[in-house]
């Protein structure tokens, strides 16, 4: 198959899976579960003269699709921003479909979504929406609930059905595995004249020195932590305080609230004391690269646990600041003295553990390998790298993180690559990559063929005529 035909159907899949995903947890959706008895209210809406009846269009397994949903959808697109005016109506009933599918045959896979997580969700989600809105009484109206009770069980169903979904999805893609002959193959079937074109890469290294923080600006934070702990076990709030006094940016606004197994990808230190405490333990405060933790586990599922932290650093002065930017100067001097190499340097004196080892050389967290798209780059790293010649030493940079660490680094360009077509054996990162989502892609459609069959859908009137992607018919 022609690799433009390829990555046509994976933009019209994706489209429609993976793109309107983003949106499903918003979609004003049927997220009424059947029961035993399903009352629908009729609602006639006056349309160019005619009577525009408002009731069950669709039903997937346990749960079912109003005509309403689809304008609710559109709507909803729109209002995140996303364009509409080429999605047919008949395509947006399919994504419906699919998602209903997804949610249906999530329950029936025993997936479950605790809720615990659909609040940690909802605060999140709620948050961004009032800094958006302006208030929670303008999301209520915007929804036109009669009151923040209606709308928070509302938004609820629907934060459930859209996690269901997702973690669906998830479990189909996660199972599909590519070998490299899968790989080769792949790529011996794209014709020369549609092979992909990559863009201008760099391969980046980097030192960092962090600023040394004193014993006792370490000691004021465990001391701040451990006044918290007590706090908490004589019955004040984990969550509330770590809204109000975390400083991690990923977990803050949701209570310091994180699910996690020995395989999410924290940091050892972390996930080493996760795993120690006892279903309402909070622990002693400990020490990451991040700051220092506390961490009290609210459940224990099998290998799951859901915990929430708060995360404090050591204040960083400004005496400290300046030492750090002295020895990283220095540093540099003696790269450009040719009295040792970066890769070397980076081995011997950076403060990264996660670069140390590879003599400095950064990892795209998207592609995994040591490349970097220039026009894909994140806009501050494009403006420290853009301008390096290969070899050339960066200027110190002083550096914060979201977790608001300071620290001092030098970047250097180890390799620039122009952009070309497609090679085997150069990109064969990119071109696994193609590979992965085109197998991906067709175990979704299997996926749908199987489940269709087996699972009771019926669509009612006018939908019938559709044309849609998957056999939601059964013709």
């Amino acid at each position: 198959m022609p690799l433009n035909k390829i990555q046509m159907k994976s933009i019209n899949k994706i489209a429609l899976t993976f793109f309107l995903l983003l949106f499903s947890s918003v979609v004003a959706s049927a997220q009424e579960i059947i029961k035993d008895t399903v009352i629908v209210p009729v609602k006639k809406i006056q349309s160019n003269g005619k009577q525009k009846i408002d009731g069950v269009i669709a039903t997937v397994g346990d749960y079912i699709i109003l005509d309403s949903d689809i304008d609710k959808s559109y709507l909803e697109i729109s209002s995140q921003g996303g364009s509409v005016k080429d999605i047919t109506r008949c395509q947006m009933l399919g994504k419906l479909l699919e998602d209903k599918l997804y949610a249906h045959q999530a329950i029936q896979d025993s997936i479950i979504v605790t809720d615990s997580e659909i609040k940690g969700m909802m605060e999140d989600r709620l948050n961004y929406m009032v800094a958006q809105i302006g208030s929670l009484e303008k999301i209520v109206q915007y929804y036109k609930k009669d009151s923040e009770e209606e709308f928070r069980t509302y938004f609820s169903d629907i934060l459930k059905e859209g996690k269901l979904t997702s973690e669906m999805q998830k479990k189909i893609v996660d199972a599909v595995e590519i070998t490299p002959e899968e790989v080769r193959n792949f790529f011996k079937k794209i014709p020369t004249k549609d092979l992909p074109f990559f863009g201008a890469e760099l391969e980046v290294s980097q030192i960092v020195i962090a600023p040394k923080v004193s014993a006792a600006d370490k000691q004021k934070v465990i001391d701040r932590l451990n006044e918290f702990k007590k706090e908490v076990e004589e019955g004040s709030s984990f969550s509330t305080k770590a809204v109000l006094y975390s400083q991690d940016p990923g977990s803050r606004s949701n209570g310091g609230f994180y699910k996690m197994n020995r395989k999410t990808p924290f940091v050892k230190e972390f996930k080493d004391v996760a795993f120690s405490l006892a279903e309402g333990e909070i622990s002693a405060p400990f020490e990451t690269d991040f700051g220092y933790h506390i961490i009290y586990v609210e459940k224990i599922k099998g290998q799951e646990v859901e915990l929430r932290h708060i995360l404090l650093s050591p204040t960083v002065t400004e005496l400290a600041l300046k030492e750090a930017k002295e020895k990283i100067t220095l540093i540099k001097k003696r790269i450009e003295d040719k009295e040792i190499t970066f890769a070397q340097a980076a081995r011997t004196l950076s403060d990264e553990k996660e670069t140390r080892a590879n003599g400095g050389a950064l990892i795209n967290p998207k592609t995994q390998d040591t490349r970097f798209e220039l026009t894909k780059m994140d806009p501050v790293f494009y403006s420290q790298v853009s301008n390096l010649k290969e070899n050339e030493i960066s200027a110190p940079i002083l550096d914060e993180g979201e977790e608001g660490k300071k620290k001092f680094k030098l970047i250097t360009v180890t390799n620039r690559i122009d952009e070309h077509t497609a090679d085997y054996a150069k990109d064969y990162i990119k071109i696994k990559d193609l590979a992965l989502k085109d197998k991906q892609i067709t175990a979704i459609g299997k996926w749908f063929d199987e489940k269709i069959k087996e699972t009771y859908i019926k669509i009612i009137g006018e939908y019938r005529d559709c044309s849609f992607t998957n056999n939601w018919l059964k013709k």
